[in-house]
């Protein structure tokens, strides 16, 4: 089974795809996780993304579409969280699928209204050591920017900051939303409201994609 999951940026699609990865065994392919991670190693790829992602843009798609294609066909299935962001990264992803007898079998989208997801993104942060998440309303380090599991720095990624946010909504209304209409043509698409706990959200999903 390969899906992929839709929404804006704090919609939740990471937390939802990484326990339906726990629950079913498929294979979680964030394309942000993956370049935060090359960022922090300083690779040839992280410092060519590093400036997009400060600034809440999409890294280029010659390299996302690159990365991908190594996993598409993993028999275990995939969830993919983040990817495709443009119109042409859903047409690549097609061909490399059908060039192994493959294809998306469902594409979720979260839904969450404006002022939620602003207030979601700007209470996110990250030990920059580590890379442990924290919330800094509901889960903050106990000690105020210390990490609790290595004792590295914690912050407010700059791709969370005020203007990168408002930055990066403009960037999905324009380039991503465009993309469920290229679902929606294929009869694909589920619409899942992100609101209410994470495990009520869970609930639903796992309704939606007929796990019980």
């Amino acid at each position: 089974m390969r899906i992929v999951f839709m929404g804006p940026p704090g919609a939740g699609k990471g937390t939802q795809a990484r326990r339906l990865s726990e629950r079913t065994g498929m294979k979680h392919l964030s394309t942000g996780d993956i370049l935060r991670a090359e960022v922090a190693a300083e690779s040839e790829l992280g410092l060519l993304a590093k400036s997009f992602m400060e600034r809440g843009d999409y890294v280029p798609d010659s390299h996302i579409i690159a990365m991908i294609q190594k996993h598409i066909d993993d028999p275990a299935g995939v969830l993919l969280d983040g990817f495709p962001r443009t119109v042409m990264q859903a047409e690549s992803l097609d061909q490399s699928l059908q060039a192994v007898g493959l294809s998306i079998d469902k594409v979720i989208h979260f839904t969450l209204n404006t002022d939620e997801l602003v207030k979601r993104l700007s209470s996110r942060a990250i030990c920059s050591s580590c890379q442990l998440p924290y919330n800094l309303i509901s889960n903050a380090p106990v000690n105020k920017g210390v990490c609790d599991k290595c004792g590295g720095r914690v912050l407010v990624r700059d791709d969370d900051k005020p203007d990168a946010i408002n930055n990066r909504m403009n960037v999905y209304e324009t380039q991503t939303a465009p993309v469920l209409d290229y679902y929606r043509l294929r009869g694909v698409v589920e619409e899942i409201a992100a609101t209410g706990s994470p495990d009520s959200v869970f609930q639903v999903l796992t309704q939606t994609i007929r796990l019980g």
